[in-house]
């Protein structure tokens, strides 16, 4: 069998190696390369979709070979219905990240396209590694473009958001290499399957799970491990924010799936609240954050710590909902909800990062109050803009109300409070958006900046529209995404509702 995973990997790496090689005298040379290249990946994504069974929770695609042979170590890949929607996800968002900066970035374009393209690589080993150590080294890794990507193509603070989103992302995951190695000497193995079934006392894991917590809270992120995001999303290019917000958030989450609960079940049922807490406070409270920022992408920023708030809710719902009822019946749809919300957070909180980058392109600004009346000028860049602001205040039909109203619908199962609380994003996230809306899109012409915008070319329509169709698509109909991940779901809530301790 063909090694897809592996190609899927390696082809964006070596592919960003070749552009690198062009040198910055071939920028449209580097242009075109990294666009074929990152169509490429996307396209075998195709077979890995068309070859993944729904009806196994099992790995597929596996692919094994030793590694470091002393430390016994493999190159150990496979995919599960956890996996596969976030390789697809990262895979969708090469080309628009390559589209993005085709006229946008004109200084050391070779640079900019080979960072992402090695990034997009190193995202995809992260979802698809088997072997604890291989997870570690992608996890790591794909830091070092991005750090490069907001330090030499951001904005006049760069340097400083460079720093903190290194100092916060690289601290967290020292804690999880700790655990990781504690792991590996219990089970004399880096399988991260092995350590799923490795038995462990509650004060083993309570630690295994503050290790864990610290590398993926910091990740989606979580209150109060925020404040690095909002920095580096206004420092980064469009692409940089694009990348951040669409598919290393979900990191987090991932991780807590991977890791936390089939690793220390019994931690993460004890700690639950604590996280149902947090994730809360991070719906509610960021939620009124972002009511008054001043910047859009500040704006979008805290809007997408909010939204990620119902991942993590989602996620570790499912063991307050086994307490009140004795089963996990209902606690599979917080959990799919979770999975759903993070797709779909993907494809809204690109899209609108890529639509502030549309107008700070023109501009030169992410000030609201530089704006106004948009939608007179620029009518088609208004109709994306507006379907992206309304799917991420949850209008049911987009994808940003199906995994919030799953998560919502689990949270009344465990507690009504919860749900309430969760529900009230609804308004939160319906007014800010609105408001931004508002004062950005609609009205009178604000000033001769906007009355001299241009729509939308060819190249800015096809990357909205594109999102714009699988956020619909998402919205109407979800059954395919959630057929992808149920089976593994299920074998996760099986899995965790089996104490461990020995």
């Amino acid at each position: 069998m063909m090694p897809l995973l592996s190609i899927l990997i390696w082809l964006p790496i070596v592919g960003g190696a070749l552009v690198l090689a062009l040198g910055e005298q071939r920028a449209p040379a580097a242009r075109y390369l990294s666009l074929l290249i990152a169509l490429a990946t996307l396209a075998l994504c195709v077979p890995l979709y068309t070859g993944f069974d729904n009806s196994t929770a099992a790995m597929q695609f596996v692919e094994q070979s030793v590694w470091i042979e002393t430390f016994k170590v493999n190159y150990h890949l496979g995919i599960d219905g956890f996996s596969l929607p976030l390789i697809l996800l990262t895979a969708f968002f090469g080309p628009l990240v390559v589209l993005g900066a085709w006229e946008v970035v004109q200084d050391k374009v070779h640079q900019y396209m080979a960072a992402f393209l090695i990034m997009e690589g190193l995202m995809v080993g992260v979802f698809a590694a088997l072997d604890g150590l291989l997870f570690y080294v992608f996890f790591e890794a794909m830091l070092i473009p991005m750090f490069l990507v907001i330090g030499m193509w951001g904005g006049p603070r760069r340097v400083y958001a460079t720093i903190k989103f290194f100092l916060y992302t690289f601290l967290g995951s020292v804690f999880m290499l700790v655990g990781i190695i504690y792991l590996y000497n219990q089970a004399d193995s880096w399988n991260i399957m092995t350590w799923h079934a490795l038995p462990l006392t509650m004060q083993e894991q309570i630690w295994l799970f503050l290790g864990f917590f610290a590398a993926f809270a910091v990740k989606i992120p979580m209150f109060p491990v925020h404040t690095w995001l909002p920095d580096a999303h206004v420092e980064a290019p469009t692409g940089g924010s694009v990348v951040l917000a669409a598919i290393m958030l979900k990191i987090g989450g991932y991780g807590f799936v991977r890791f936390s609960l089939p690793i220390a079940p019994d931690a993460s049922g004890a700690l639950d609240g604590f996280v149902i807490a947090l994730s809360l406070i991070a719906v509610v409270y960021i939620g009124f954050v972002a009511l008054v920022q001043k910047d859009m992408k500040k704006l979008i920023a805290y809007s997408s710590i909010s939204h990620m708030g119902f991942v993590t809710l989602g996620i570790f719902i499912a063991f307050s909902i086994y307490r009140n009822s004795g089963s996990m019946h209902g606690a599979g749809l917080g959990m799919e909800g979770a999975m759903v919300q993070m797709v779909s957070h993907g494809f809204i909180s690109g899209a609108l990062f890529l639509c502030v980058g549309v107008l700070y392109d023109r501009v030169h600004s992410r000030e609201i109050s530089a704006y106004g009346g948009v939608a007179n000028t620029m009518p088609w860049f208004a109709f994306f803009a507006v379907l992206f602001f309304m799917a991420n205040s949850g209008l049911p039909g987009t994808s940003g109300f199906v995994g919030e109203f799953m998560v919502i619908l689990a949270s009344f199962r465990a507690n009504f409070w919860y749900a309430f609380a969760a529900g009230l994003t609804l308004i939160l996230g319906a007014a800010y958006s609105l408001w931004l809306v508002k004062r950005v899109i609609f009205g009178k012409v604000g000033n001769d900046n906007v009355e001299a915008l241009e729509d939308i070319n060819a190249r800015e329509a096809v990357m909205l529209s594109s999102l714009a169709f699988m956020v619909l698509l998402v919205g109407l109909w979800p059954a395919p995404l959630v057929d992808m991940m149920h089976v593994s779901v299920n074998q996760l809530l099986e899995q965790i509702a089996v104490s461990k301790i020995n």
